[in-house]
Formats: C-alpha cells, structure tokens, sequence
C-alpha cells in the first residue's frame, strides 16, 4: 500500500481510481479523532468508480506512523497535502468528519489543492466538540461497544443491531491508542478559526446532525454562516456519525456537490 511522508512521518493511504476521469482530481477523506478509516466506508462505497477517491490513516491510526504527540491541525493538513502530491492531485475535493473537517479547513487556507470542502459534523472552534464523546479505547471492547450509543441515534441502533456489531469489530482493529487519540486531542484544543472563517473561499458543504451529542448542530449553523460560501444542510434526528446513520441522504449530497464543484472530466 502506499504511503506520503511528511516531516519525517510515513502517512499510510488507498487509492480507488476509475478506468477514465481526470488523474489530477480526486475526492480526500479526513478521519476524525482517533478514528480508523472504517468511518467512510459508507461514503467510499458510493464514490469509488465514478471518482477517484483516496483515503488517508490519519497520523496515529491505523498502519500510519504514530510519532508522539501533541499534533495540530496544521500538521495534519500538511500530512493530507503530503499524500495529495505524492498522487499527483491538483484538485482535492476534501471531505472531513470533526478533526477532519477542521484539517479540511486549515488545508483550504494553507493549500491551493482544495477545490471543494465537505464539513461533516465540523465545529468552527475546538471548543464546541467534545472529542471524549468520540473515541473509546480500542483495548476495552465494552467502551467501545457503549460509545456507539453516543454517536448513533437509537433509532439507528436499534434498526441495524448487525452493523453495530461490525462497526465495534473495525473500531477494535482500526482506532488509535490512546496516546495517539490524545495527540490528536491538543490538536482539536488548539484549533479556533471562528474569526477567520471568512477567508476560506473554497465552497463549503456543512452537513450536520441535529442530535449531535459530540459537536451540537449550532457549532455547524455557526460555521457555515461564517463561511462566505458555506452550505448548511442538517439531517434531523442523526448523532455525529451523519454519515453513517443517513448515509443515503449524505451520498446524494456529496454526489450532487461533486457533480456541481467539480470538472467536466471528473464524472
């Protein structure tokens, strides 16, 4: 598999590319804290084929080096613009779960590769998400299982029992530990771009549960309101794992989004 190395660290990446489209684009998954890269595999399933669609380890997950801690935004933004030239990606389309939306954010002022940012469950500033609410450490099976009741509604929970089942199986094998959730922890602590929001010019998707108990739906209000092109798009009733729980509502967005901000050979 391949990896980018940024500042010394091996960042660990797959790569799902169609037979045609344009090699120069591609959609970018940013994982949230401490999450392995299971977190997407609702939205890779409706990408890969008519996109190209690369999804980083985030540092500390995964098969990506884990180098010690505190990280910040910036560097994980750095680790994201180190996979997207080793790809030859002049056009990333970014999509970003928490951690990874404010990565997102921080690559779209600090990069000219963003073409296009998808915010899910995104706050303007650390001090709106609870990161606690997210991780569950990997080496206790039961935290794991019970933090699910925090990210997914219980209509959810209780209408897929069997994916629960699968997504604590992929938590167990994927998370990071906790030094490395607590690396990626200082990072969201540091973040705040509340007051610069309006000099992110990339078009912005906001999408957001109303019953996020881990970053709550005002955090996604605030920020697409700041953002001089920010879309706020709420799913009633969803937890943080917007994705996941409203997955089909989610994929139309993000292909209707795609089909708007990106090329004419990206289709």
């Amino acid at each position: 598999m391949p990896y980018a190395t940024n500042a010394g660290a091996e960042i660990r990446y797959e790569v799902d590319a169609p037979d045609a489209g344009d090699p120069d684009e591609a959609v970018v998954f940013c994982g949230d804290a401490g999450l392995g890269a299971w977190q997407f595999g609702w939205q890779h399933a409706a990408l890969a084929g008519p996109h190209t669609v690369i999804t980083p380890e985030t540092r500390g997950v995964g098969r990506s080096d884990a180098p010690p801690g505190p990280y910040s935004i910036e560097t994980l933004a750095a680790d994201v613009e180190a996979v997207c030239a080793a790809e030859g990606v002049r056009n990333a389309h970014l999509v970003g779960y928490g951690l990874g939306g404010t990565v997102a954010l921080t690559a779209a002022l600090t990069s000219s590769r963003p073409a296009s940012l998808a915010l899910l469950g995104t706050p303007p500033a650390g001090d709106a998400y609870n990161a606690d609410g997210v991780w569950a450490d990997p080496a206790d099976p039961a935290a794991v299982e019970g933090s699910l009741n925090g990210l997914l509604s219980v209509d959810f929970r209780e209408a897929h029992p069997d994916a629960l089942s699968r997504i604590a199986e992929w938590r167990l094998a994927e998370d990071a530990d906790r030094e490395a959730y607590e690396a990626h922890r200082a990072a969201l602590d540091e973040f705040d771009l509340a007051d610069e929001l309006f000099e992110v010019a990339t078009p912005a998707l906001v999408v957001h549960g109303t019953d996020d108990t881990v970053c709550p739906v005002t955090a996604g209000e605030t920020l697409a309101e700041g953002l001089p092109r920010g879309e706020f798009h709420p799913i009633e009733g969803a937890r943080h794992l917007v994705g996941v729980e409203a997955s089909a509502a989610v994929n139309d967005m993000l292909a209707g989004w795609l089909a708007e901000h990106a090329s004419a050979t990206f289709e």
